[in-house]
């Protein structure tokens, strides 16, 4: 796992509650996180996130859920059973975002081969996407049933790898090389955790951090390149 420090790290704290011990959602109790990630060749940079939110089959040991829609412009597989519902009954995907009803099916033969789920008739799949076409070989739609199995199987608790990695890889924020990372702050007895990823196109001068905007930071970022990350 890559030791760049974190924005914490360097001293920039972000709001008044405080971290859980891993700054990461895995603060939330249960909860793994694994990545599968591509880099290869000159334009395949891509891979898959998972979000588990307990260890177990998650069919059988269905967990309380929601989707709060802050821009409708995406691909998100699973939604409307969830709104009806309430509940996630698979682990819970990210991924490009032409790839993302791919990762879909293959995150149902997952499901189907955990035991007890030999009858099941009906898995909603939940994927979430990120647009990394600009580094990325998008309509290749490479991520597949490795990946996907990967990631899952591949997912832990503790400290959770940030960066280009996974859903990450070969994502841009505002002209800078972005990535998929990870926070938690505690209220009271709760705590909340997120996976934020980027997918942003945009001038870097729009992207502000803690308030600022990140034009004091730069006169211009490097250029991204897919041959570099």
């Amino acid at each position: 796992m890559a030791t760049r420090p974190r924005a914490r790290d360097l001293g920039i704290i972000v709001g008044v509650l405080p971290a859980g011990a891993w700054n990461a959602i895995t603060d939330v109790a249960g909860v793994k996180v694994g990545h599968a990630t591509l880099n290869r060749g000159a334009n395949i940079r891509t891979g898959v996130t998972a979000i588990l939110p307990h260890g177990g089959n998650l069919f059988r040991e269905k967990v309380a859920g929601a989707v709060f829609i802050g821009n409708a412009f995406g691909k998100l597989v699973g939604s409307t059973q969830i709104n009806e519902l309430g509940e996630i009954e698979t682990p819970i995907l990210l991924t490009s975002t032409l790839n993302t009803f791919k990762v879909a099916d293959c995150l149902i033969d997952y499901m189907l081969t955990l035991d007890g789920n030999h009858d099941v008739r009906s898995i909603n799949p939940v994927v979430g996407e990120t647009n990394d076409g600009v580094l990325n070989d998008i309509q290749g739609r490479h991520s597949g049933h490795d990946e996907v199995f990967g990631a899952i199987q591949g997912a832990s608790a503790g400290a959770v790898e940030e960066g280009s990695v996974g859903a990450g890889t070969g994502t841009i924020a505002f002209g800078w090389k972005g990535g998929i990372g990870t926070s938690s702050r505690k209220v009271g007895a709760y705590t909340v955790g997120v996976p934020p990823s980027t997918a942003v196109m945009g001038g870097y001068p729009a992207l502000p951090l803690d308030g600022w905007s990140s034009r004091f930071l730069s006169t211009s970022p490097k250029r991204v390149r897919a041959d570099v990350y």
